[in-house]
């Protein structure tokens, strides 16, 4: 009995002094037991080696061309706040003239400028055929020229004359609304063309209740 209690006792001692010395021994092992690292299943890895397709459509030619187009009309009938800075500026009236055939064209139409209205509101923004894009671009044309309208109204009411403070009033309410004419014709010219939505402000939030 004394001779098979002494391995047992030195075993126990070695225990002991092991667990005295290292006593977080069995919780390093337990914790590089648990840290593991997380082996992903084959839902995890069939998901990351799916590849994620991203859908671009791109605005027909056709619908670009015709939503350009549509700017035209505010445009030419703008062309009429210009006549002070063109009196003034005569070298701005030369980046228009290759403009002039066409102008002239227009012009020569009876009522032209009615006629392109009710063709483009009745004939674009109302029909179901046109795709979204094209029907909002013409409405905002149509709605910027009903709103350069108005100040052609106002002056006729008032009838400001040829001098005075209202004069001085109608001249630079003209060359406004031209640059702005112009600025906001260029810039749909140049959206439509690359097939981008043009918003112009307080226009766009018009033509978009109207579609």
């Amino acid at each position: 009995m004394a001779s098979t209690s002494i391995p047992l006792l030195n075993l126990s001692a070695k225990t002991a002094i092991r667990a005295a010395l290292f006593p977080h021994s069995s919780t390093i092992k337990s914790r590089h037991h648990f840290s593991l690292p997380f082996l992903p299943s084959k839902s995890a890895k069939s998901a990351k080696s799916t590849p994620i397709r991203m859908s671009y459509n791109p605005t027909p030619a056709t619908d670009r061309l015709i939503s350009a187009v549509s700017y035209t009309l505010p445009f030419f009938n703008s062309l009429q706040y210009g006549r002070f800075l063109f009196a003034q500026y005569p070298a701005l009236g030369f980046a228009f003239e290759p403009l002039l055939p066409i102008l002239g064209l227009y012009r020569s139409i009876p009522h032209s400028s009615f006629v392109a209205f009710f063709a483009l509101y009745l004939g674009v923004v109302r029909n179901p055929s046109f795709s979204h894009y094209v029907r909002f671009n013409s409405m905002q044309a149509v709605t910027l020229d009903v709103l350069l309208v108005v100040p052609l109204l106002i002056q006729r009411i008032l009838s400001p004359g040829r001098g005075g403070i209202g004069f001085k009033i109608m001249v630079w309410s003209h060359n406004g609304l031209f640059v702005f004419s112009v600025l906001c014709f260029l810039y749909s010219m140049v959206s439509c063309l690359l097939g981008r939505t043009p918003h112009l402000p307080i226009v766009a939030d018009a033509a978009g209740r109207q579609i």
